[in-house]
């Protein structure tokens, strides 16, 4: 009996439409699913607050009408909450979690050791007593952050199209405050149970890829084959967003967006279908797209 594919995904957050950045990443993370043999999955990353129904149904009905396929029913992660609690649980009886009480604010003025990598959460909370927990609890008046106890450090991936990058591991946050899974957990979880070998994304989530695979490999999951695409930016060099305007596809129209995707990454093809047999990750564009509207 031979083992099922493995799978690439996209996972869209229905915070907002899909703009064409986002559709550009989607039509490359299935070119690399495909290319591969691979299963192509869709999940729906709904946990946070901001999200709304009605928007992800909006950019699942995008990317359909887009070209973009999918071989199993689109998942979303509200519908299985347990997931995430199980793991939780798992961790806390390993010792592996502590209560943390900082907000940003706290973390970024508290002083660090001078070998500490920037960003690194400073260990605050991390050996509190009962006593100091139980004041810092009443000091704060809320539920507190449970983060991953671990060594502060580096942990260096593979990536198809940065090859080696070494990252910072810290004690990251793995629940928030408020109960929701935080998406360095929930990410790893989610990809661990569909069977997600491949990891296509944007190239401003390389730097959450150390934590993620350590993580993994604390559950004893195997460290999915990473490829963080580059962002598309505005006239102005930042990051594209909504409002710089006719950027989603109901402004730019299906054909006119599969054309703009195509000639950005040197395709001749006008469908996602024909972009795959042009497909190759090395002659994929290093530097990011600058999208001019109009």
């Amino acid at each position: 009996m031979t083992n099922p594919p493995g799978a690439g995904r996209f996972a869209p957050s229905p915070s907002a439409d899909l703009h064409i950045g986002n559709l550009r990443t989607a039509v490359l993370a299935w070119l690399f699913a495909r290319s591969t043999g691979r299963r192509f999955l869709m999940r729906v990353e709904d946990l946070d607050d901001r999200t709304h129904t009605d928007i992800a149904d909006r950019q699942l009905a995008d990317l359909a009408a887009l070209g973009v396929t999918w071989d199993a029913p689109a998942t979303r992660q509200t519908e299985h909450p347990q997931r995430y609690d199980a793991v939780v649980d798992t961790l806390a009886r390993r010792g592996l979690l502590y209560e943390c009480y900082c907000t940003r604010k706290d973390i970024a003025q508290a002083p660090r050791a001078p070998h500490a990598p920037e960003g690194a959460y400073p260990g605050t909370c991390r050996d509190l007593s009962d006593t100091e927990r139980a004041r810092r609890r009443a000091e704060t008046g809320r539920p507190p952050a449970l983060r991953l106890r671990t060594d502060t450090s580096t942990h260096t991936v593979r990536d198809v199209l940065h090859g080696d990058y070494t990252g910072l591991v810290d004690d990251f946050v793995v629940r928030r405050g408020d109960g929701v899974p935080a998406y360095n957990l929930a990410v790893v979880v989610d990809d661990a149970a569909s069977g997600i070998d491949q990891v296509v994304r944007g190239d401003d989530l390389l730097s959450s890829s150390p934590r993620q695979t350590h993580l993994a490999r604390l559950l004893g999951h195997p460290e999915p084959i990473y490829a963080h695409v580059p962002l598309v930016l505005n006239a102005d060099g930042a990051r594209l967003a909504k409002r710089d305007g006719a950027v989603t596809l109901a402004e730019i129209g299906v054909d006119r967006a599969l054309a703009q995707i195509a000639d950005s990454l040197g395709f001749s093809a006008r469908t996602v279908a024909g972009m795959l047999p042009e497909f190759d990750p090395a002659r994929l564009p290093r530097g990011p797209w600058v999208y001019l509207p109009g």
